[in-house]
């Protein structure tokens, strides 16, 4: 691959290096990070790359795993080139000496902070360790290995995300998302639910806990979850194939297939990256009232497309499109009765989500400045169905008794984003940037209930909202080992919305005020510390602020205003590293003012609110040791505490409202234990294999007496196994070990949770035996 590095001092060297090569490199020693290394330029492996950067500077670099070095002091030894960047071969290698280095780049930071110099809570995945078996779940993936997130399970394509404890309900409805999810540069989500891009050809992952309104914005409440997908190589030609089939205890069998393939066109120039892929995911849920089997089947179809070129000067220009289609035959939700893996319903509930995304972003490197300028075009389409509309308000406006019908909810966003900033990285973390957004979001709401003779249109909604903004933040280092952060976010958003499919005079009788266009401007600051107390402990203490504006939404036939909420938290924590031990601790306490919440009404309808002020007390814990070469063991635990403690009164929830409720889907323990291995066998076989636990606390379905509903308390368990030779590999994948049942979540219909107690069970015991195919 291409890289320019600058001459200059050896940590400024290896952040850029790391940057544009995506490996990741620890200096250990802080006492060498000054030392002065020689400018690199050229088509260089990373390996290669690092050889001639410490050239004459009399250190050592030693390769640890793939793509990660550790540089030390002493005369370098002698060493093998490296392996080449999958996923082109999976080449075998001895297990590690040691572990992976100290300094890993927070790059969700917008400017490569050191994950030892961030202050705040952060959990980094390496794309490497998401099987293709993990990476077909999608969202799931991620949240099977970071306790702080959590999820709905309505179905893929229908749920909303949560982190550490940040969420206002369990519906999707006209309010912004409370978790900011990114793809790469450009943001994917913001009235809309987790779109569920499978996690295929991936970099990296990271979650940033707690709110990040200074550098995302609005709708990063809870945090910031961030998907980085691999970048085209402007010198290798190559690709992967793959293709596994699944075995569904109790349901129809599944599969999955894809490959990416990776060509220059202009050595070092230019180069194209494509993927494509396709999943079936068999039903397991029976429908005793139709006599139907394993309806639940879901189909998932999807690409992406990556221009890189450098066309010199030190600039890069990535031109990215992807496409994602999910189609959902019914709903995923069973009744307690029998085995927990059947219900009875009338019809059929079917779903479906589009997701289509477009961006372009520049850079530009001087040295230690880069400027970033990007714009990106979101759409997503989501349409569902649900069982049992009985019967209605006998004023508003159909007669009481009649016979049942469906309710069928299109949603339909656009969102174009935008953003350039200028950033200047220093040495330890310190450094600055400045930069201007601006966001546009347009969001329709069609309702219509299915009922014989003939379709009837409900109340719909359209939102507008536009916000533009200038923010910064500024690093520096006061003392030796101790850093302070403060930034800043002004936002000016104009929020604008109409009524949809009926009178208007009607729509807006409740709240006449409801339709006018209304401004907000905001301003949130925001501060940080992190000390270094040694040479592998850190602690950091943060305060940070975040908000959604308002908007408009439909209780029964009405439009109505709900307002923007706000919330401020405090965090402190301490990060331990060492070669075989990293060990993190935060905890947190959130206000949450005018809550919006995403509910349903007296009778099932979508409804939206503000229910009141609340608080949130979390604790997480996570730890990561690699006793001998070859092996990892990490355990993670995340406590929460959430209540309203200051209700407000509304007709739009189902029940009461009061001071004791909590906060939906916020289970109050969730965590993780994890192992793998990996080892060189004969006959140039290599060997890997991974297990993990997972438990998820008690939490609620919603707000007030009926959504308080309680779900949750279940353990998940999973297995895999990986066998290479050269280019090829096979995998077994198994999930569920113990075939439990569980309750995910408890709601399938929303018309029906007066009279039925809905369960989500998990996927029953599932075999899947994959290949993969490197060239």
């Amino acid at each position: 691959m291409q890289v320019a590095i600058p001459a200059g001092r050896l940590d400024a060297a290896v952040l850029e290096l790391g940057r544009q090569a995506g490996i990741s490199v620890g200096v250990p020693d802080r006492s060498i990070s000054a030392v002065q290394v020689r400018a690199v330029r050229g088509r260089l492996m990373p390996g290669e790359a690092l050889d001639r950067l410490l050239a004459g500077t009399g250190l050592r670099l030693r390769r640890i795993a793939p793509g990660s070095y550790l540089i030390e002091r002493g005369a370098p030894p002698r060493r093998k080139p490296p392996p080449v960047a999958r996923p082109r071969k999976s080449p075998t290698v001895e297990p590690p000496e040691t572990v992976a280095p100290e300094e890993i780049v927070v790059t969700g930071t917008k400017r490569d902070v050191p994950l030892y110099a961030y202050p705040g809570g952060v959990q980094i995945l390496d794309g490497d360790a998401i099987s293709k078996a993990e990476g077909g779940h999608g969202t799931d993936a991620i949240a099977n290995r970071v306790a702080s997130l959590s999820s709905t399970h309505l179905g893929p394509g229908r749920n909303k995300l949560f982190i550490r404890g940040i969420a206002d309900s369990s519906f999707v409805g006209p309010t912004q998302a409370t978790v900011g999810q990114y793809w790469g540069n450009s943001r994917i989500t913001y009235s809309a639910p987790d779109p569920n891009l499978l996690l295929y050809d991936i970099g990296r992952v990271e979650v940033l806990e707690g709110p990040q309104a200074t550098l995302y914005g609005a709708g990063s409440l809870g945090g910031v979850l961030r998907v980085v997908p691999r970048a085209p190589d402007l010198s290798a030609a190559e690709g992967q194939a793959w293709a596994g089939a699944q075995v569904v205890q109790h349901g129809d069998p599944g599969g999955d297939a894809g490959a990416v393939v990776n060509v220059p066109i202009l050595s070092d120039v230019l180069a194209v990256r494509a993927l494509g892929y396709v999943s079936v995911e068999g039903g397991y849920i029976d429908d005793r009232e139709r006599h139907l089997e394993d309806v639940n089947r879901v189909r998932t179809v999807g690409g992406r497309a990556a221009i890189r070129l450098e066309p010199g000067d030190d600039w890069t220009i990535d031109v990215n499109g992807l496409g994602q289609r999910i189609l959902g035959d019914d709903s995923q939700y069973a009744d307690r009765g029998g085995d927990g893996l059947s219900r009875a319903s009338t019809l059929a509930q079917p779903y479906q989500n589009d997701f289509w995304l477009g961006e372009i972003v520049a850079r530009k490197q001087w040295g230690s400045l880069e400027l970033t300028t990007s714009v990106a075009l979101a759409e997503q389409y989501v349409s569902e169905r649900f069982e049992g509309v009985d019967s209605l308000d006998p004023e508003q406006p159909f007669p009481f008794a009649l016979p049942p019908a469906s309710f069928t909810q299109v949603n339909r966003i656009d969102m174009l984003t935008t953003e350039t900033r200028l950033a200047h990285n220093g040495p330890d973390g310190t450094g600055w940037l400045i930069g201007v957004s601006a966001i546009g979001n347009w969001a329709r709401v069609n309702r219509q209930l299915n009922r014989d003779p003939e379709p009837v249109s409900l109340t719909g909604v359209r939102n507008r909202a536009e916000e533009a903004t200038l923010f910064g933040e500024w690093t520096f280092a006061p003392l030796r080992r101790l850093s302070v952060t403060l930034g800043g976010r002004l936002t000016h958003a104009r929020l604008a919305g109409n009524a949809e499919d009926v009178d208007q005079l009607k729509a807006f009788r409740v709240d006449p005020g409801a339709r006018a266009t209304r401004s907000e401007t905001r301003l949130l600051p925001s501060a940080a510390l992190a000390f270094k107390a040694s040479d592998g402990v850190t602690v950091f203490g943060r305060y940070q602020q975040g908000f959604r504006p308002g908007g408009l939404a439909v209780r029964r036939d009405f439009i109505q205003r709900f307002k923007g909420d706000r919330l401020s938290t405090i965090e402190a924590g301490i990060r331990y590293t060492a070669p075989r031990l990293e060990i993190s601790a935060t905890g947190s306490q959130t206000w949450w003012h005018d809550i919006q919440a995403d509910l349903v009404d007296g009778y099932g309808f979508p409804a939206t609110a503000n229910i009141g002020d609340g608080r949130v007390t979390s604790l997480g814990l996570s730890g990561r040791w690699r006793p001998v070469g070859g092996i990892e063991l990490d355990a993670s635990l995340y406590l929460n505490g959430s209540k309203v403690s200051v209700p407000i009164e509304t007709q739009n929830t189902v029940g009461a409202v009061d001071a004791s409720a909590r906060l939906p889907n916020v289970a109050d323990a969730s965590g993780r234990l994890g192992a793998s291995y990996r080892t060189a066998l004969e006959d140039n076989i290599e060997l890997q294999a991974s297990g993990y636990v997972r438990y998820v606390g008690r939490s609620t379905l919603g707000i007030g007496s009926v959504l308080g509903q309680l779900q949750g308390d279940y353990a998940d368990t999973g297995l895999d196994l990986r066998l290479a030779r050269g280019a090829g590999a096979l995998t077994l994948s198994i999930t569920n070990l113990l075939d439990s049942r569980g309750n995910r979540f408890a709601l399938g219909t929303p018309f029906l949770i007066r009279d039925r107690n809905q369960i989500t069970p998990l996927q029953p015991r599932s075999l899947r035996l994959g290949f993969e195919f490197g060239f």
